[in-house]
């Protein structure tokens, strides 16, 4: 147990516990009496604040525990039986949530994205491709899109690229649903220009993800259609989302969404997952991906990667070819300096060590 405490761990965003404003409010609060069920106080001054900060007293907020609860349920509520939602193949509800979408009934209609993203384009063929079919009713009809900001890997979409998303399911009748499991990594990021109130007027619904930044648990769902907020709660009841101590939910989102603490300790990654960057730049390792969020996707000596392995923890991607891998680097906003510090060096050393030969 000793080795595996003593690993350097950047293959996620979610090892650590909660921010330390978190955890002491948690503990203020521990003994105060609430009711149940996300109809407490703090869920209450939560959607407040998220309500003020997406500049629209229309929305409504309810919070989740983790993002597969939040996908699920979500599109469970938005389709009919013979529905599917439309994403890009490395979509998260396509290949990690262990057919969660086809459990309730629908099928994700999966169609190939460019660096994890797909287009207004793209939805709309699809879509008008099945309108035409003379057998469209033999087949799902696509109803909602389904949207990852950042992306699995780490891509932003531009306002410009939501715009015209947005745009073609209001032409075609679909939902706009967005994950924001890594939100406050994408409005953290350079070059974003995106925005909390954008969201909240080019979707149906989205959600500001917690559990990757900086809660312990949760998700806040964020619902502008009106169609979609009609009996929400009874869906998060029926897929088990309902938590019977949901202001543990509401509290931890009442200090992520105070004095901008969410996207302050989301710059932070960025800030280290950029020194990362810089590092593997001035070592000429090519990327999988290029993004400017907290997620690195280098392409390493598969030598490199052995030498690395006894200290630090990464995700695996894919083998490039005989002797180089894809790897994700994860920075999160609990990282410390220091540990980027070490495993830059260590890059450079292993790096610049020169390869024995087969």
């Amino acid at each position: 147990m000793e080795g595996i405490y003593s690993m350097i761990y950047f293959n996620n965003d979610y090892s650590e516990g909660c921010h330390p404003e978190i955890l002491k409010a948690l503990a203020q609060t521990n003994l105060e009496q609430s009711s149940g069920y996300g109809m407490d106080g703090h869920c209450a001054a939560a959607a407040a604040k998220i309500r003020a900060i997406c500049q629209d007293d229309t929305l409504a907020v309810h919070f989740l525990v983790g993002g597969t609860q939040a996908n699920l349920t979500v599109i469970a509520a938005a389709l009919r039986p013979h529905q599917g939602a439309i994403g890009a193949d490395t979509a998260h509800i396509n290949c990690h949530e262990t057919g969660s979408i086809e459990a309730t009934g629908h099928k994700v209609l999966a169609i190939p994205g460019k660096d994890g993203k797909i287009t207004a384009r793209q939805i709309k063929d699809l879509v008008l491709a099945h309108r035409a079919d003379e057998s469209f009713e033999h087949t799902v009809q696509p109803k909602l899109v389904y949207l990852s900001t950042p992306t699995e890997l780490g891509t932003l979409y531009t306002l410009d690229e939501l715009e015209a998303i947005s745009s073609v399911c209001r032409e075609l009748g679909l939902y706009l649903f967005v994950d924001g499991a890594r939100l406050g990594y994408g409005l953290a990021a350079k070059g974003n220009d995106v925005t909390l109130p954008d969201l909240a007027r080019l979707c149906d619904v989205f959600y500001i993800g917690g559990t990757k930044v900086g809660a312990l648990f949760g998700e806040a769902v964020v619902i502008s259609n009106s169609a979609l907020k009609e009996d929400f709660r009874y869906l998060i009841k029926q897929h088990g989302g309902m938590l019977a101590k949901g202001r543990l939910l509401g509290l931890q989102f009442e200090i992520l969404m105070e004095n901008d603490l969410y996207t302050t300790i989301a710059a932070q990654a960025i800030a280290l997952a950029d020194q990362i960057r810089d590092c593997l730049a001035g070592l000429h390792v090519p990327m999988l991906v290029e993004n400017t969020t907290n997620q690195i996707f280098p392409i390493l000596p598969n030598a490199v990667l052995e030498k690395l392995s006894g200290k630090y923890v990464f995700c695996e991607q894919c083998s490039v070819d005989d002797t180089h891998r894809a790897v994700r680097i994860c920075t999160s906003w609990a990282t410390v300096k220091e540990n980027v510090d070490a495993l830059c060096q260590d890059l450079r050393q292993a790096m610049a060590a020169p390869e024995k030969s087969a």
